[in-house]
């Protein structure tokens, strides 16, 4: 169980980051026909196009995975520990995740290759930044885990086991923030394109502006 009660903050980051990735992942399936926020999709499709032979194709998706693993190792790399910790190394994250964000934009309102590397780019810088908090892994840009989570709860509790509510309700956060990101996604992508993503550049750069002026260097989120 959680040995600590969640701060209103973390509860609002988690929110607002699940629905950040759920609103990229959507644009990703709606105008590339495979997700952004996680690696599942790109991996299978990789291996579709190359056991059709398809190499160039098998070659753009492989950069996309290539990138997601970039944001990842960059994001420890800046970060540098697995604690979630009001710190403002996470703006730093937060503002280059923006910056990927506009950029991959620019890429795709001008129809030029790219855009999506940056895309999952910055999906890579997210998920890396929030490892774990009080015993409760936190993954802010696919729910597998969190579903999967909620199921193992859900056993418990048919075992006459008692309910950690706080964990549990941290995963309904998560949960809820990726599936409205994915609907916001979804319609702004119908009426705007991929415009879409500047309105989560927006929510990151604000984030990430917000953690450099209130965070310190390392100091415990308690």
């Amino acid at each position: 169980m959680l040995s600590k009660p969640i701060p209103g903050w973390i509860s609002a980051s988690a929110f607002a980051l699940a629905w950040t990735a759920g609103s990229i992942n959507a644009v990703g399936f709606l105008g590339l026909r495979h997700g952004l926020s996680h690696m599942s999709g790109p991996v299978t499709s990789l291996g579709d196009e190359l056991a059709g032979g398809n190499l160039p194709q098998a070659l753009e998706i492989f950069l996309v995975i290539a990138s997601f693993f970039i944001g990842c190792t960059l994001s420890s790399l800046i970060i540098g520990h697995g604690l979630l910790r009001l710190s403002r190394s996470y703006g730093v994250v937060l503002l280059v995740e923006s910056l990927s964000l506009l950029t991959a934009w620019w890429f795709f309102s001008r129809e030029r290759y790219g855009g999506e590397c940056l895309a999952s780019l910055a999906c890579g810088l997210q998920n890396a930044m929030v490892s774990s908090y009080s015993g409760a892994v936190i993954r802010t840009t696919h729910v597998t885990g969190i579903i999967t989570d909620l199921g193992i709860v859900a056993g418990q509790l048919l075992r006459g086991r008692s309910l950690d509510r706080r964990r549990t309700g941290l995963y309904l956060v998560l949960l809820s923030g990726f599936f409205v990101g994915g609907i916001c996604g979804s319609i702004g992508f119908g009426r705007i394109g991929y415009g879409m993503l500047l309105l989560p550049a927006a929510l990151t750069g604000t984030a990430g502006i917000l953690y450099l002026l209130i965070g310190k260097p390392s100091v415990a989120a308690t």
